[in-house]
């Protein structure tokens, strides 16, 4: 592993180490205002994986990203969505949609 990777793979922990403590931001909040959460990631993590040749289930993935049983963080850590924010990240996740320039 080159200096590169060794770095980016510190960033990764550190952000899963942030969102760990962070367990008050929703992941409605998270896609509001910057497009992507938690689940995200460990879809990108799942897509790493088998881009590398490594099978990894939804589930897996999760629980890397959450640090428990995404089941188990949801029933403690997540609160129904109200309207403004289910509004408010749908228009952040139709930014993702456009055109590089268009956001």
């Amino acid at each position: 592993m080159d200096n590169q990777e060794k770095i980016e793979a510190a960033v990764f922990r550190r952000l899963l180490a942030h969102f760990d403590q962070r367990k008050d931001v929703q992941n409605i909040d998270l896609m509001g205002h910057s497009g992507f959460c938690r689940n995200c990631l460990s879809d990108w993590y799942k897509e790493a994986a088998a881009e590398l040749g490594t099978d990894m289930s939804k589930d897996a993935a999760r629980e890397r990203v959450y640090g428990m049983p995404y089941s188990d963080y949801k029933s403690k850590y997540q609160s129904p969505a109200t309207d403004a924010q289910l509004a408010l990240m749908k228009e952040s996740v139709a930014k993702n949609k456009a055109a590089p320039g268009d956001a």
